[in-house]
């Protein structure tokens, strides 16, 4: 198997997998962290989501192979002390019930609004469509991205 280096949250990680292994378990398994989830392997429902370059991407049918060598950012990556602007609102307006879609919630969140600062209700619709919520904090989701605009 060919050696690849994942290079997460600006630490490099050198495994040696099958090319077209999701980021997701490679994330998991041999980086060690257990914050991106495995929600439902089809790149469906965002629980999986990371960055990767910026962009968020669904890590769960993303290979290994076409990640290597860029900069992949997790929701452990986002800040050390939960003190990100979004991670503060999401506290704040108290949005997780299970919390089980949070991770990728937050990772899409952190995209738009480093590329919308002050998104409308339009905007964040957009943005979030596709990170499925099955408690429905949908409406804590929206205030919480507006609230984190204002902390920005």
């Amino acid at each position: 198997m060919p050696e690849y280096t994942l290079n997460v949250n600006n630490k490099d990680y050198k495994i040696d997998v099958d090319a077209q292994m999701p980021l997701l378990w490679a994330i998991r398994d041999f980086v060690g962290l257990k914050g991106t989830k495995f929600g439902c392997g089809i790149a469906q429902c965002g629980a999986c989501t990371v960055h990767l370059e910026g962009t968020p991407i669904r890590s769960c049918s993303f290979p290994v192979a076409a990640a290597a060598g860029k900069k992949i950012t997790t929701i452990e990556g986002i800040s050390e002390n939960i003190d990100h602007a979004v991670q503060k609102a999401w506290i704040e307006m108290q949005v997780p019930q299970c919390g089980y879609c949070q991770s990728g919630q937050i990772m899409s969140a952190v995209a738009l609004l480093k590329n919308k600062p002050h998104p409308t209700d339009a905007d964040i619709d957009a943005a979030m469509q596709g990170n499925l919520c099955r408690c429905g904090t949908y409406q804590r989701i929206r205030s919480a991205i507006h609230r984190a605009a204002e902390l920005v």
